[in-house]
């Protein structure tokens, strides 16, 4: 196979009001593995040109399994972390820090500057 495991479809909705396909978990030492472009929460366009989009789940599972020895996938990047198995790292470890651990800070600096800037021009 080629490494990983799907989510979606019209019969399978993964997404609420989304019938798209979903890589669900990529398997240690498979195909997509070793690649390594492919990650888990990557929502899948098409393969080898076919577009995927208002397919039952298990037609697009067969049409990975017919896609051949060279593949090539089109696919959207995961935006945001989703509740489920989707982005589960298994590991452990924090995949980096919060968005909010750099927003807060940033943004309560910048409210003190345009604060200090506004009160500086006041007194002139």
């Amino acid at each position: 196979g080629l490494g990983f495991n799907i989510v979606g479809g019209t019969d399978q909705q993964y997404v609420s009001n989304d019938s798209s396909i979903y890589v669900s978990r990529i398997k240690k030492d498979g195909a997509a593995y070793l690649d390594g472009r492919l990650q888990e929460g990557d929502k899948i366009l098409a393969v080898n040109g076919k577009d995927l989009k208002d397919l039952r789940h298990k037609d697009a599972v067969e049409l990975f399994r017919n896609a051949g020895y060279d593949v090539s996938l089109k696919i959207q990047r995961r935006l945001q972390p989703q509740n489920g198995p989707v982005g589960h790292q298994g590991d452990g470890e924090s995949g980096g820090l919060p968005l909010a651990a750099i927003l807060v800070p940033g943004l309560a600096l910048a409210a003190t500057a345009v604060w200090i800037l506004l009160r500086y021009r006041h007194r002139m």
